[in-house]
């Protein structure tokens, strides 16, 4: 099967895939936990300011998850951010550079580096730079979640078919019941955006609406 062939019938694909899993008895639901934790996943600057090599448009998504921040910060949620960032050398990021070398330009405490002015950070809500595309790894993501005591994680950022889905799989992997709300992630291309969300629902997360997550965050 190729590229071209991919994009071209993703409906009748996502079609067939809707019945194998059926069949396969995959997507199931993990529900809502009682303790969650909000996880922003790079929705820096070096990714929602178009001007950046890499970036792109994610106001839409920026703006729901600045609702969703709001209603987690009321709430009392532990909070946390992860941003891509590098050494000017490269060495550090040296593989993974080579399939996106365009993330060469987010080098650490630059600007490309900072978060969203709409997402600024309070004191007490984190940030970890990371150089892997999984929000949990070489950062204290897993240390901060056990120690406030979190049994599910909501992932809100950037992009679905990378970063989003690594710390997801990670995430389930490490027993956290996962939530993704489907208004607060976005990707470059609209087709890997829709295909990983419909994957990452079947087996890792519960992709939901942003107003079924605040209907359970604010009851």
């Amino acid at each position: 099967m190729s590229i071209e062939d991919l994009q071209t019938g993703g409906r009748q694909f996502l079609e067939q895939a809707s019945l194998i899993y059926r069949q396969s008895r995959i997507g199931g639901r993990v529900g809502f936990g009682v303790r969650p934790a909000l996880l922003i996943v790079d929705f820096q600057k070096g990714f929602t300011d178009p001007r950046c090599p890499v970036g792109s448009d994610f106001t839409k998504e920026i703006e729901a998850t600045k609702t969703l921040l709001d209603s987690a910060r009321r709430k009392g949620f532990p909070v946390a951010y992860t941003a891509v960032g590098f050494d000017k050398s490269g060495l550090d990021g040296a593989t993974w550079l080579k399939k996106m070398p365009g993330l060469a330009v987010l080098t650490e405490g630059s600007p490309w580096c900072m978060i969203d002015e709409r997402l600024k950070p309070r004191a007490g809500e984190p940030v970890w730079i990371k150089r892997a595309s999984s929000a949990f790894f070489g950062t204290p993501v897993l240390p901060f979640l056990i120690a406030a005591c979190v049994d599910s994680l909501i992932v809100a950022g950037c992009v679905t078919s990378g970063c989003i889905r690594a710390t997801v799989v990670d995430a389930v992997s490490y027993g956290f019941r996962t939530i993704v709300p489907v208004d607060c992630v976005g990707d470059r291309a609209e087709g890997p955006h829709k295909w990983n969300l419909f994957d990452i629902d079947a087996k890792y997360a519960d992709v939901e609406s942003l107003s079924a997550v605040l209907q359970h965050i604010n009851s």
